[in-house]
């Protein structure tokens, strides 16, 4: 058997033929079937026997092609000519030179950020073309923060990373988790995934009294301002716009001041 990735020129083994036939009628050579990765040299031994030498011409490929038939023919110098063949029947052995390779190199995905822990994310995946445990991909987590690593876990066999903690929005907008894939001969291979956290309306509105005049005296003209108001919701866009009314028969308008904080 050859190994996938053998190096140009060694030998893949020795095959004898044996003529009892003497002089010019006994063995005179070899020849090979034409191939594209096996050539054959006739050696001799100091007794004058030959011998023939598989040589290897280029390097194997056994996810191409994992077994290889050849026709070695054995050639006397009679006339005519007598000859023998033997089937070789070469199989590939696998070596570890593919790395393993993701479908994505980039996945995106998101999240509310009311999502409960435990929720799969989605799932990576990578393949790997050699064989058996060349072939075997563990998924793993690369090198991020902390905080990242505590949202969320990947699983080692099937590539699923769930959420582990819940998300706040307003904390965090989005996070990048790199993912790595090794193959049971170390070759790894990386990718990223982007989780876009989207906002939900899970932030009530509120008031902060920056000043108040009271008691308000009765003569007092109207258009005077008696209370300063800050009003401030965490959440963001159309969650994060707020609007006030007054409840009640008081003789109290609110007006909005140009900047923050807010004139009622």
């Amino acid at each position: 058997a050859g190994q996938s990735g053998s190096g140009t020129g060694s030998s893949s083994g020795e095959r004898r033929r044996l003529d009892a036939d003497v002089g010019r009628n006994s063995l005179k050579g070899y020849e090979l079937e034409p191939n594209e990765y096996f050539a054959v040299e006739v050696k001799e031994r100091q007794d004058g026997s030959k011998f023939a030498e598989l040589v290897l011409r280029r390097a194997l490929d056994r996810e191409t092609e994992p077994s290889i038939h050849l026709v070695l023919t054995a050639l006397d110098g009679g006339d005519p000519p007598r000859s023998g063949s033997a089937q070789l029947w070469i199989n590939v052995t696998d070596a570890n030179d593919n790395p393993p390779v993701f479908a994505q190199d980039r996945y995106r995905v998101s999240l509310r950020e009311d999502a409960p822990p435990g929720l799969i994310v989605l799932n990576v995946s990578a393949s790997d073309a050699d064989a058996g445990t060349n072939a075997r991909i563990t998924y793993s987590f690369g090198k991020m923060p902390a905080k990242v690593l505590q949202k969320f876990l990947v699983d080692a066999e099937s590539g699923t990373i769930t959420l582990q903690e819940g998300l706040d929005y307003e904390d965090t907008h989005a996070f990048t988790l790199a993912v790595e894939a090794k193959d049971g001969g170390g070759l790894v291979a990386h990718c990223e995934v982007e989780v876009e956290i989207l906002d939900m309306n899970d932030n009530t509105p509120h008031i902060t009294i920056l000043s108040l005049s009271s008691p308000v005296s009765e003569d007092v003209p109207a258009g005077t301002v008696v209370a300063l108001l800050n009003v401030n919701d965490p959440d963001s866009g159309e969650n994060g716009q707020v609007s006030c009314e007054l409840s009640g028969e008081a003789p109290l308008s609110i007006v909005a001041s140009s900047g923050s904080p807010v004139a009622y």
